[in-house]
């Protein structure tokens, strides 16, 4: 058999906001401060698992050199990485990575994972994907019901029924619930045989679009056709735009598993969380003497029960209960712990609105490093560049501001117009307005400079690209 991890990652984390944003997601954010991100924790929890092959990632094209870099030194190998030009939703995620799979293997078994949970018992995990392999194998589709701790309004439910016969582990769908009321799940708690439904899978390639055939035709037509025009650029395969459009917005569980007789799930009790809202990432982390989460500088007074997280300055509470404060560069969240799934309404607000804070932080990552606005002002900005070494910006020009840059660490190659020259430690220069340029480390440590920026417009859409080695 030749397993493929496939990990789905293509959600913004909206109810984790402002940690999770849309340039910058959840899955790229260490938010339990375990030291590895939750996309790498993903891969990182699967090694051990016999016979399994480089992972598939699907990802939302903006986050390529995201993935790229948080996965460049994962235990299974070089990642190829699925480009969707608009999200789609997990059916048709999961049908291009099984298009993808089979190019390579006939066999091909994927181990579908979701980028962004916690699983506190690896072990338990993957001897249940390896038993997931085995019925998979048989022609079975596999998902994971996670066996609850309590009645759970937030997760939907799977009703497990008779074990199935070769697979005794697994057990036969009698149906698929969706998220139930409170009362609901209580009852299905005291009753048994319910299981939160995890979006884990295990699943025979080509079995997987057999069924989709049948069920779904033109989700797998639309994603064939996306993977005919796709274009492959190294570990990048990019999604024809135009197909992959037209192609219908579904769920796995409604396109296929809800209406398919060979749908089963194993029982997983690993110490799951979906990390869906703060309140889930609060149940997943070891609270104080008073209750409370804390990460960052925080200072209490007469507080209990709360999840207090400050990224960039103090916070400090008296008297507070039962509450989520979140800090970061650019804003704070404050919010009820039971209110918390509504943070969602804010992100809609910052987006009709048109404010940055919905999809970027003040810290902006690019492939070549980041860039962060310290001060913007009238006709001036003043920004803190980090370029990674070996890497370059685009050859570009602006047509409304100029700049002066101030190398503080490592050494910068500037060009300027027809001039090429290298800058160290306290040199500066000046870029005038209409001037092309480039900026470039050559060295092996993070070169930093000061960026001051004076026009009469410093907008990130000002610049005209000449040439620039990640494709944009």
């Amino acid at each position: 058999m030749t397993v493929y991890p496939v990990i789905l990652s293509g959600g913004i984390g909206s109810r984790l906001w402002p940690l999770s944003r849309e340039c910058w997601p959840k899955q790229f954010l260490d938010v339990a401060a375990s030291g590895r991100t939750l996309v790498q924790q993903t891969l990182d929890r699967l090694d051990g698992v016999a016979d399994l092959k480089a992972p598939l990632v699907v990802c939302n094209e903006a986050h390529r050199f995201l993935v790229a870099e948080q996965l460049r030194d994962n235990p299974l190998g070089p990642a190829r990485i699925l480009l969707e030009p608009v999200g789609r939703n997990t059916a048709p995620a999961i049908a291009v990575a099984a298009l993808q799979a089979l190019q390579e293997a006939p066999d091909a078994i994927l181990a579908v994972f979701p980028a962004d949970h916690l699983v506190a018992n690896p072990d338990a995990l993957r001897a249940a994907v390896e038993t997931g392999v085995r019925a998979a194998a048989d022609g079975w589709l596999v998902t994971f019901g996670i066996v609850p701790e309590r009645p759970e309004t937030g997760y939907g439910y799977i009703e497990g029924g008779d074990a199935v016969e070769a697979h005794p582990q697994a057990q036969h769908v009698k149906q698929f619930v969706e998220k139930p009321d409170l009362a609901t799940a209580k009852a299905y708690l005291e009753n048994g045989g319910f299981f939160w439904n995890s979006g884990m899978f295990v699943l025979q390639a080509a079995r997987y679009l057999e069924v989709l055939k049948t069920h779904a035709p033109d989700i797998l037509h639309a994603c064939e056709a996306a993977m005919e025009q796709a274009q492959r650029d190294l570990d990048f395969v990019r999604l024809g735009e135009e197909a992959f459009a037209k192609c219908p917005s579904e769920s796995i569980d409604i396109a296929v598993m809800e209406k398919t007789d060979a749908a089963v799930s194993i029982p997983l009790d690993a110490g799951w969380n979906d990390l869906g809202s703060w309140a889930t990432l609060m149940d997943a982390a070891e609270p104080d003497a008073n209750g409370n989460v804390i990460f960052g500088d925080v200072l209490l007074e007469d507080s209990s029960s709360n999840y207090l997280r400050a990224e960039s300055r103090l916070i400090a509470t008296v008297g507070l209960k039962d509450h989520v404060v979140v800090e970061t560069a650019d804003s704070v969240l404050v919010a009820p712990r039971d209110r918390v799934q509504d943070v969602k309404q804010i992100v809609s607000q910052l987006q009709q609105i048109g404010r940055s804070e919905a999809s970027e932080h003040r810290q902006v990552h690019r492939p070549w490093g980041s860039y962060e606005s310290l001060i913007v002002a009238g006709r001036f900005q003043v920004k803190r560049i980090i370029v990674n070494p070996g890497c370059r910006l685009s050859l570009q020009q602006h047509h409304h501001r100029a700049e002066h840059w101030v190398v503080v660490r490592g050494t910068a190659k500037v060009v300027r117009g027809e001039e090429s020259f290298l800058l160290s430690e306290d040199q500066s220069t000046y870029i005038p307005l209409g001037t092309v340029h480039r900026l470039e480390n050559p060295g092996m440590i993070p070169l930093e400079l000061v960026e001051v920026q004076s026009g009469s417009y410093l907008g990130e859409d000002d610049i005209t690209r000449f040439e620039d080695v990640y494709g944009r």
